[in-house]
């Protein structure tokens, strides 16, 4: 069965992406602990980030290393923390939050409900940053 991730990259359930490749997509989680708040997921389905074929798990990082330049340039974070997880969803992902104090990474302060407007906002503040880097990648 398709995990929740699968079902978002096709088109069955909505989401705000920023970034697209043949590997990889980026999304705004639907629960974000900072605004701009990321999932780098990788298209196929791997539940744990140990078994990522070596290939593809460069491949993830460095496209966390671009969006984080990108959440960098976008809201001017102290840093862009960086976490795995995975124990909501069995599909690799990588969370991307723009951070300034040690609470900014704390799961437990994410938004349950957000508002859809900040959310889409965010998403386009992302991807202007990331097209005046020249990211060919950029999607929406």
């Amino acid at each position: 069965m398709a995990t929740v991730f699968t079902k978002i990259l096709n088109g069955e359930i909505p989401g705000r992406f920023v970034w697209r490749d043949e590997h990889c997509f980026a999304i705004l989680t639907i629960n974000p602990i900072t605004p701009g708040h990321l999932l780098v997921i990788p298209r196929q389905e791997i539940d744990h980030w140990t078994y990522l074929p070596d290939a593809l798990r460069n491949h993830l990082f460095q496209v966390a290393q671009t969006l984080g330049k990108a959440l960098m340039k976008a809201y001017r974070p102290v840093k862009v923390g960086l976490a795995i997880v995975g124990l909501e969803v069995l599909h690799v992902h990588l969370h991307l939050m723009p951070i300034s104090a040690p609470e900014h990474m704390e799961f437990a302060r994410a938004e349950k409900k957000p508002d859809p407007k900040a959310l889409d906002e965010a998403a386009a503040k992302i991807r202007a940053a990331l097209k005046e880097m020249g990211v060919k990648q950029v999607a929406g």
